[in-house]
């Protein structure tokens, strides 16, 4: 698409939200298409990110929030999450490397192999959609470094609002049933990925990627080929991905071409040097041992967190007059349990109501009744906790690369 039709696609999408423009740091109020939600992002995030931020529409994408071209990496405005599941025009897109070839469905293999199995594969699209059952999962596929330009001080990076993350419906094979079907042997340590981007120079490192062989075998990670009853979008990994519920989505590699099994630890630059957080720091259960090292991991699950999504700082309600606060909760897995939301600034909690139950690694939706009790500020905060006991901070958890954000987010009001 070219930059005059990206600009059009601005434009139009300023006309169906009656393209309000606040004063503050460049943040756009688009109350009247999605629900009031400050498109840019919060006031955390560094000035210059939000003054440089416009609404830009790649090929089969509605305006997202541009944070780079080359490589793409374009954020969710999250009035979106209003709706349990994240539209495929809508989805985040991330990518390290910027050379990134149109496949094309019907010369598209991916390549089984390693020294750990006894009987490689190569499989087309069609052998991967009628040879093994298919399987569907709802599951939120977020960025590792989703809410990083929130971090206090700002660290390098992608300065991501909370935006870098979406819940689909994902539909393929299951991997384990293709890595049992090249015969994997026992003494198989890791699988590695490999996709069909790669870097501008030479020297850039490819992105390949690794994970433990129990996880590669759990039955929810998926070789998949559908996103929300559709073809993966371009952007989102056609013509199919690696799908690994309740880990970061650093490990869903896009455009998949190989999958080996190793016997010994991957010595990769994007497993060995980055995405890596210190040990012992956070509440995690499925760690990647054969990656750690005696001062840091690799990042695995998600934390647990939660979002409101059509309230926005600085929105303007009625006093004593009920209105609805609406929300998404998420984790690694485990289940969201509940939901609370405090309107007194976190001196009292009430639990917030949960909506329907799409599986343990989906988006929970939850709705609470404020009733603002008289004129002037008000400051509303959710916080959600998981079946496995943990509950989001409120303090930040500092890490070099500003992984795992999820303080209680507080929403500033304002009762008239």
């Amino acid at each position: 698409m070219a930059r005059g039709e990206r600009m059009k696609s601005r434009r139009d999408f300023l006309k169906t939200t009656g393209g309000l423009v606040l004063a503050t740091g460049g943040t756009w109020l688009a109350g009247h298409a999605h629900g009031a939600d400050a498109v840019m992002g919060p006031a955390e995030l560094p000035e210059g990110t939000l003054s440089a931020s416009l609404l830009e529409a790649l090929p089969g994408k509605v305006p997202l929030i541009k944070k780079s071209w080359r490589p793409p990496n374009y954020e969710t405005p999250v009035s979106y999450f209003n709706d349990v599941f994240t539209r495929n025009d809508a989805f985040f897109v991330r990518y390290h490397l910027a050379n990134i070839p149109e496949v094309a469905a019907a010369g598209w293999r991916v390549k089984i192999g390693g020294e750990a199995v006894e009987k490689p594969l190569e499989l087309s699209l069609e052998n991967l959609q009628n040879d093994y059952e298919q399987v569907e999962i709802a599951a939120v596929c977020q960025c590792s470094g989703s809410r990083r330009g929130m971090f206090q001080p700002h660290v390098p990076g992608v300065e991501w609002g909370p935006g870098a993350m979406g819940n689909a419906r994902w539909k393929g094979a299951r991997l384990k049933d293709v890595l049992t079907k090249a015969g994997l042997r026992k003494d198989a340590l890791e699988i590695v990925f490999d996709g069909a981007d790669s870097g501008v120079f030479p020297a850039t490192p490819d992105f390949v990627k690794s994970i433990p062989v129990w996880k590669a075998m759990d039955e929810n990670a998926l070789i998949a080929w559908q996103m929300n009853g559709q073809p993966l979008p371009h952007w989102n990994g056609f013509p199919a991905r690696i799908v690994v519920p309740g880990w970061t989505s650093t490990y869903w590699m896009k455009h998949v071409t190989s999958i080996n099994a190793v016997t010994k630890p991957f010595d990769g630059f994007w497993v060995k040097s980055a995405y890596r957080i210190p040990r012992g720091k956070f509440p995690l259960v499925d760690r990647f041992i054969s990656q750690e090292t005696d001062v840091n991991t690799p990042i695995t699950e998600m934390v647990v967190n939660s979002i409101m999504t059509n309230v926005a700082n600085g929105q303007q309600v009625a006093a004593g007059q009920p209105f609805e606060v609406k929300g998404v909760a998420w984790d690694g897995g485990y289940g969201i349990s509940r939901v609370e939301v405090s309107q007194d600034g976190g001196q009292s909690w009430r639990s917030a109501t949960l909506g329907q139950d799409y599986g343990r690694f989906s988006f929970r939706q939850w709705t609470y009744v404020v009733t603002p009790s008289q004129r002037g500020p008000l400051t509303v905060m959710a916080r959600a906790s998981n079946r496995a006991g943990a509950t989001q901070t409120f303090e930040l958890i500092a890490n070099p690369a500003g992984y795992h954000h999820n303080v209680v987010q507080r929403i500033a009001l304002n009762a008239a």
